[in-house]
């Protein structure tokens, strides 16, 4: 034991004296990180839904590559393309599927087409807030349930950042009763625009650089795109002037994903560092829309747009015509079931304390 104790303070003394005379003399200083994936260089091809520059989305995935490029000490290099440069803003799912590309950033509900249970993974009218789709994702198994179904395609989803609640959309005309939105050409995708469907509009799904001459030129007579720091940079207040709160989009989560055998050939601390760099995204994103949103609906109030609500008889159509749609999908897909059932089992767990507690708090303060 005497022999082992002096064999390890020789071993450390000698270890010290070397740190010591490393930075002495002609010698190079210490390197002020250590790099474990030096040699193992990556560099990925992203491609977006969204156009070049775009506030907050656009920008929260640039700012996603940059703080991996950091973390990973340069070992991993991502190169942002917004749409149409590599593939158009709805191809980036096939051509991140088929190794086109390597990863996209964009919306799991453009692509029910694939799957009716991609809808659920951005959100549902009347369901989970941002706070309790974090909370799912996490806690609930609804990431299992993504993962699993995108394994489907080769394809690896992570977090890519929250909406928060949207506002019901614009509308040129005052909606008084389910009678006033029949026959309206309104763009909305997801499970809100089926919902509005079975109340008689006829929604449209439209990328967003087309949304706005589309409004303008009365080829849509209604719009939803996000929330007041987003709509009023598209211009809407000047081609509608209604603009009423949501239910569609509590808490819509974007996609950042990969393709998976790419994904794959990263080393365990690089994949670490993509999870901790997206879930930082994710909270980043939330934070921003919430501060952004605050700051534009006080210039909207400014101007001659009208901030309305949905009549009660028009919410009250609108929850069954979403249950509706559930069973229907429910019906038809095994898949839409699964994470259905997950998603309002966690839903019912959590809503009485969401209740409680932040609802409560919000109708006293």
């Amino acid at each position: 034991m005497e022999n082992r104790r002096n064999f390890i303070k020789k071993a450390v003394i000698v270890g010290a004296g070397s740190v010591l005379t490393s930075g002495c003399g002609d010698s190079k200083p210490p390197s002020k990180s250590v790099n474990i994936n030096k040699n193992k260089k990556i560099r990925i091809k992203l491609a977006t839904s969204w156009p070049s520059n775009f506030p907050i989305m656009g920008e929260g995935i640039e700012r996603f590559a940059q703080r991996v490029n950091t973390i990973s000490g340069g070992s991993i290099k991502i190169k942002v393309h917004p749409k149409n440069v590599l593939v158009p803003a709805f191809g980036v799912f096939d051509a991140t599927s088929i190794g086109a590309i390597d990863a996209y950033h964009s919306a799991s509900y453009y692509y029910k087409g694939k799957n009716e249970a991609f809808n659920l993974f951005t959100g549902f009218p009347f369901g989970f807030t941002a706070t309790e789709m974090n909370a799912w994702l996490d806690f609930g198994g609804g990431m299992e349930l993504w993962r699993e179904l995108y394994d489907r395609h080769n394809l690896f989803p992570f977090k890519g950042g929250n909406t928060d609640i949207q506002m019901g959309g614009w509308f040129k005309k005052e909606i008084k009763s389910v009678e006033d939105l029949k026959g309206l050409k309104m763009r909305i995708p997801g499970l809100g625009g089926e919902v509005f469907a079975k109340l008689g509009v006829k929604p449209i799904q439209l990328p967003a650089g087309e949304i706005f001459i589309s409004l303008e030129r009365n080829m849509l007579d209604a719009t939803e795109w996000l929330g007041p720091s987003l709509d009023i940079k598209m211009g809407f207040a000047k081609a509608a002037k209604n603009y009423y709160t949501g239910w569609h989009e509590p808490g819509s989560m974007l996609s950042l994903v990969f393709n998976k055998k790419k994904f794959n050939k990263f080393s365990d601390e690089q994949k670490m560092m993509i999870e901790m760099a997206s879930e930082e995204m994710n909270a980043h994103m939330a934070s921003e829309f919430q501060h952004a949103n605050s700051k534009a609906l006080t210039e909207i109030k400014k101007s001659d747009v009208t901030i309305r609500s949905f009549p009660k008889p028009i919410m009250e159509a609108a929850k069954a015509a979403m249950l509706e749609v559930a069973r229907e999908k429910s019906a038809k897909s095994e898949d839409f079931k699964k994470v259905w059932e997950s998603a309002q089992a966690f839903l019912k767990e959590n809503r009485e304390w969401s209740d409680i507690g932040m609802n409560a708090y919000l109708k006293v303060r």
